[in-house]
């Protein structure tokens, strides 16, 4: 359980300002064993004497740290309820996001990732690494952005790129009755386990392509349970 406590909190620290402090803190206690070694007793007292408020000092220094510190746990939660509430909360963005973009006939393809790692599509966008967020998701699919041609991929509950490309369906039956995005959606379900979301920007209908197969004009609620059967979301 230290193990685990201490992980979280370097994790958290890596990259930012307190792990500098962290990094000062234990020149401190090498220069400490170094004195306590040499006999400088001089060095050793003074040491010594700053050690009671070093506690004091890390609370106030790390508050910030130690409060994401603590979120990061309670997102992660105990027995998968953490995890649910977190994957509950990004569906609900996009299942907003889609109602509206579906409500102006904004074309879009949002793609998310499930066990098989879609890495390599990734690095083939614009790598954004972003929180879940409808107002996010309208930026980058607004007709005008630079980013809107393209899908989004979402990994780890997290918007990871856009702009990517994506293996179109080479099925025949399929080539000349539905656009790119559609094509797109069910390449990337036919080759990986994620779930692709398309909304047509002719007619502002919703589909989901799964393990090859699409599904066309589907509620919000029937997406929503296309995501639970797939995601336990």
């Amino acid at each position: 359980l230290t193990a685990f406590l201490l992980y979280q909190f370097l994790i958290i620290t890596k990259g930012r300002r307190a792990a500098h402090v962290l990094a000062g803190i234990s020149v401190l206690v090498v220069i400490y064993i170094v004195a306590l070694t040499a006999n400088l007793e001089m060095l050793r007292t003074i040491l010594a004497t700053m050690a009671p408020y070093t506690a004091i000092a890390m609370i106030v220094m790390f508050q910030v740290e130690i409060r994401r510190m603590l979120a990061r746990i309670g997102r992660r939660g105990w027995f998968g309820f953490g995890s649910r509430l977190k994957r509950r909360e990004f569906v609900e963005e996009i299942l907003t996001a889609i109602e509206q973009l579906a409500k102006a006939k904004t074309g879009a393809l949002i793609v998310i990732e499930r066990d098989i790692g879609l890495r390599t599509f990734v690095e083939s966008g614009v790598v954004l690494d972003s929180v879940v967020s409808r107002d996010l998701l309208l930026a980058i699919f607004h007709p005008n952005g630079a980013l809107h041609d393209g899908p989004v991929i979402v990994q780890n509950e997290r918007i990871a790129a856009a702009a990517c490309f994506l293996p179109l369906s080479m099925n025949p039956a399929l080539m000349s009755q539905l656009g790119t995005r559609h094509r797109a959606a069910i390449g990337i379900s036919e080759d990986t386990d994620s779930i692709a979301l398309v909304v047509s920007e002719e007619t502002g209908t919703i589909s989901a392509a799964t393990l090859g197969e699409i599904r066309r004009d589907l509620t919000l609620s029937q997406v929503d349970e296309i995501i639970a059967v797939h995601m336990g979301a």
